[in-house]
């Protein structure tokens, strides 16, 4: 079948870098929902164990400065898929399944509205999925799309098997079985979700393999999004291991007060260290399945996540630390996410790089990889990372970030401009701007835009030319903004949020814990479906 398919492609791509390939590479892409940058052992945590993720690090070129495409996750989504900027797809949020942060339903009282935005992905985009099934591979996709409804699905969207992927951004039956899916049949009740995704996407890589057939596979956790959940076995085993490293007696704040809401300080969080083992073990299904399937040379596997891991908002569940802020925030904590490439007798083990990577990039650089010719139309906003891959390097070039919205985790609405030093954040309620170092100033606390006024000036006319490039919509007025309730509201929250935060959290951590209702991995009833 290889030659079959190698004749196909070959005849279809004449003067391609293929012409020199023996088998066309197959293609593993793991993406995690939510994941911190700091939450694998290999980047320097010491309370969650990550061990498998750690040994695809160790083999992989780590881009140290690499950037999810937006810092929640459908327009990151949509970017990887297209190889376009979230703006200029028209998916610049979260997909809501009610529409509740579209500015017509918006409840919130607010400065601005937040721009309108599309709620799927158009099917005239042609995904990396379907470019690469036109050239012979098998594909499919596993966990969370988040990109559409009915008829927007990863099926209609270039992906020949989908399992579990559908219109929700959450699992609506949590993380264990039943799980109340209409694209994934339940397990035994109780069963984890991550490693039923794992074994799913270890079944296709095993059955192409023996059957010589090229493949991609999109395993999209829903892990470690909220809920928050793990099983009673798991968060024994995290419960005792802080109090091994003395976290349980912390005197010191866990949460500290940033601008908008409170944020996580310290990772010590058992049922979320729960969720990143059971995570763990599920890539470790999907990287045993390639080891024993004789592809391992011959199968590029990317690790990476759509927005920074959540320490402030949803489950406040870990810290971004020594980065600023995270999911939902214009700083780094929301957007700098692990970002990592094995390719088999290309990438150097144990090798980084500082050179700017984004989301819209793996779409080409896998193209070239494939030797399939690159789409520029399509892949609009991406290069290919192939020569940096190959330990060269790649024209320097500005990234940009468009986020008109409120974000749930206390983002502002602004935009953002990087190039290899500095980062100009750009707000729309008041037209400010700050300016970062963050080759020296990791943590965003020096702003800049004082004592580099003219750079700040240059690179907002830079970022407003390329809104104006990519038909970025803005945010408007609210005319029913009432600033009195407002300023209560933040001070409120900024008098009483850490309390309440810091009671509940150390809560998981008391030996006598137990969630309401029953531990997550016993059999219940479904739990109610919330957007």
């Amino acid at each position: 079948m290889r030659f079959f398919l190698r004749f196909f492609l070959l005849s279809s791509f004449l003067g391609s870098s293929l012409l020199a390939a023996e088998d066309p590479p197959n293609f593993v892409f793991i993406l995690v929902d939510d994941l911190g940058k700091e939450d694998m052992g290999i980047e320097g945590s010491t309370f969650y164990e990550t061990p498998y993720i750690d040994s695809l690090g160790e083999r992989s070129l780590r881009f140290e400065r690499g950037y999810s495409a937006c810092q929640v996750c459908s327009p990151s989504r949509a970017a990887i898929q297209t190889g376009k900027t979230p703006a200029r797809v028209g998916i610049t949020d979260y997909i809501s399944v009610a529409g509740r942060n579209q500015p017509e339903q918006w409840k919130r009282n607010t400065k601005l509205l937040p721009a309108p935005y599309t709620p799927e992905l158009a099917l005239e985009e042609v995904t990396l999925a379907e470019a690469l099934k036109e050239n012979g591979y098998r594909t499919f996709f596993a966990g969370k799309w988040h990109l559409g409804a009915d008829g927007f699905t990863p099926e209609e969207q270039g992906y020949e098997i989908n399992k579990g992927g559908f219109h929700w951004g959450t699992p609506p039956g949590g993380y264990h079985s039943p799980y109340r899916n209409s694209k994934l049949s339940n397990d035994e009740p109780g069963a984890e979700l991550p490693l039923r995704l794992g074994r799913e996407t270890a079944d296709f890589i095993t059955e192409k393999a023996e059957k010589d057939e090229p493949f991609f596979a999109m395993l999209s956790f829903y892990s470690v999004h909220g809920p928050i959940h793990c099983s009673e076995e798991r968060w024994k085993k995290f419960q005792a291991k802080a109090e091994e490293m003395g976290l349980t007696d912390r005197t010191e704040p866990r949460f500290l007060f940033d601008r908008t809401r409170e944020v996580r300080q310290v990772q010590d969080h058992p049922i979320y260290a729960g969720m990143m083992a059971a995570l763990d073990d599920a890539v470790g299904l999907v990287l045993e399945a390639i080891e024993k399937s004789g592809e391992k040379d011959n199968t590029i596997v990317i690790f990476t996540s759509d927005n920074g891991g959540v320490s402030s908002g949803d489950g406040f569940a870990t810290s971004c630390l020594p980065m600023r802020g995270g999911k939902g925030r214009q700083w780094e904590g929301g957007i700098r996410q692990p970002y990592y490439i094995a390719w088999p007798g290309v990438t150097d083990e144990g090798g980084t790089t500082e050179t700017l990577a984004t989301g819209m990039d793996f779409y080409p650089t896998i193209l070239e990889i494939a030797g399939l010719s690159l789409r520029p139309d399509q892949h609009l906003d991406g290069i290919s990372l192939v020569p940096v891959l190959k330990g060269k390097t790649v024209e320097d070039r500005p990234l940009f970030w468009h986020y008109p919205h409120y974000g749930n985790q206390g983002g502002e609405p602004s935009a953002i401009m990087m190039t290899d030093e500095w980062k100009l954040i750009h707000y729309f309620e008041d037209g400010r701007n700050e300016l970062y170092d963050v080759t020296a100033d990791l943590g965003e606390q020096n702003d800049l835009a004082v004592e580099h006024p003219e750079t700040v000036t240059q690179m907002e006319k830079v970022l407003m030319d390329w809104q104006k490039e990519v038909g970025a919509a803005l945010p408007s007025e609210n005319e029913k903004y009432n600033q009195k309730q407002d300023e209560q509201q933040r001070a409120k929250m900024a008098s009483e949020g850490n309390p309440q935060r810091e009671r509940q959290h150390a809560a998981f951590l008391d030996p006598d814990f137990a969630p309401k209702g029953g531990w997550w991995d016993q059999p219940k009833a479904p739990r109610p479906i919330k957007d």
